[in-house]
């Protein structure tokens, strides 16, 4: 089954376990979740995320253009390793950031988080070998793999637009608890990822 097909039996199997999202499934199409980019790529969209946490996206899309602009091709970890702590700084990155990025390509070089191969990985072993690094938590993780991997049955609890959709969606007047929405994704597999992406539209787009 190819990517589109796939995103579309994903979206069919959520309005089949709970028809609760027919009408915004009807309203906003079929899931728009990307395909993964190539593996080379890997490293820069981590630092990429790592960039963008708690910023608005002006700032960040702004901080992370200067970023870029220190290195000639895409950033490697060998390249990040070789731009002293004043170029990351001086490009915007905070201190503690501008350490998350460096502890990235670190543990990329010595062997700790092997970019290449996660693909052969399951979500949660890809989970577990980022959240070592520095700066990265499950969340962030949950976006790579959905974002970056393709991953279709990734259930992000902790986000707050997930949340919030879910209950707009449900007609609740408040919002689950991230241990409270965790079983509440069953339903879904093996397509909580697209379930995830309609309550972000919820969220978007609805009021609770």
């Amino acid at each position: 089954m190819g990517r589109r097909a796939d995103l579309e039996a994903g979206a069919d199997h959520v309005v089949t376990v709970d028809p609760v999202f027919a009408d915004l499934v009807a309203r906003v199409g079929q899931p728009e979740l990307r395909r993964g980019r190539p593996r080379r790529e890997r490293f820069a969209e981590l630092a990429r995320a790592i960039l963008y946490q708690q910023l608005a996206g002006k700032a960040a899309a702004a901080i992370h253009g200067r970023f870029c602009a220190l290195f000639e091709e895409a950033p490697t970890p060998e390249a990040v390793l070789e731009v002293p702590l004043s170029a990351l700084r001086g490009a915007g990155l905070s201190g503690a950031k501008a350490a998350s990025v460096q502890d990235l390509a670190e543990k990329v070089r010595d062997g700790t988080v092997e970019l290449d191969r996660l693909g052969w990985l399951t979500d949660d072993e890809i989970v577990a070998e980022l959240v070592t690094v520095r700066g990265i938590g499950r969340w962030t993780a949950e976006m790579f793999l959905m974002f970056q991997l393709g991953r279709l049955d990734v259930w992000p609890v902790g986000d707050y637009g997930v949340r919030k959709g879910f209950a707009v969606v449900h007609g609740w007047s408040g919002q689950p608890t991230e241990k409270e929405l965790q079983p509440l994704g069953d339903p879904y597999r093996p397509y909580r990822s697209v379930a995830a992406w309609y309550c972000w539209r919820a969220a978007d787009t609805l009021t609770l």
